[in-house]
């Protein structure tokens, strides 16, 4: 159960990635500073730190609560093999939508060049727990493949999600769907 302090911590950090992701917006992610950050979340620099390590884990944290929330989902499947499992949560994740004022904020700032180690560096932070995740729906014990799947999966959802945010005419969860084929051939499953 979530107790007052958790959920006033939770709703600080919220308010920390809003301004950042405000803040990019408006100047651009390298005009924005920790201390405009903090100012325009009404905390301290030191408050600032206590959340984030810099600037642009405040601006992604937004995708980390997504893929955070992508693990979930992949633990929630049926017993079985990976593949069905994965594809079957990313589907779940895009079903569950988009906040639309979140979603035009990032598609500005993901654009950012300077950012996209900071994009990458998000999908990784998750990669250890999805990786140990498929090791244990793997039929046989093989962590260096459980560390592929982890890696191809996470850099299909990456892809596809950018390339979404860039050409939105598809639905997401089509977009995802067809960028997981060329990581897994028909018949694949493990």
């Amino acid at each position: 159960m979530d107790t007052l302090r958790e959920r006033k911590k939770a709703a600080t950090r919220m308010a920390l990635h809003q301004a950042a992701l405000r803040l990019a917006l408006e100047r651009g992610p390298d005009r924005v500073t920790v201390e405009s950050i903090a100012d325009a979340a009404s905390v301290s620099r030191r408050t600032f730190s206590n959340y984030f390590a810099g600037k642009e884990e405040a601006i992604f944290y937004g995708d980390l609560v997504r893929l955070r929330r992508l693990l979930d989902l992949v633990r929630a499947q049926p017993a079985g093999p990976p593949r069905p499992a994965l594809v079957r949560a990313a589907s779940e994740l895009t079903d569950e939508g988009f906040d639309p004022e979140w979603l035009t904020r990032r598609r500005q700032v993901s654009r950012h060049p300077s950012l996209v180690a900071h994009q990458v560096a998000a999908y990784a932070a998750v990669e250890r727990d999805l990786t140990a995740e498929i090791a244990r729906r793997q039929a046989v014990d093989d962590p260096l493949r459980a560390r592929v799947l982890a890696a191809t999966f996470l850099a299909a959802l990456r892809a596809a999600t950018q390339h979404w945010l860039d050409h939105p005419d598809r639905p997401p969860a089509e977009v995802i769907a067809e960028a997981m084929s060329p990581a897994w051939p028909t018949g694949e499953q493990n």
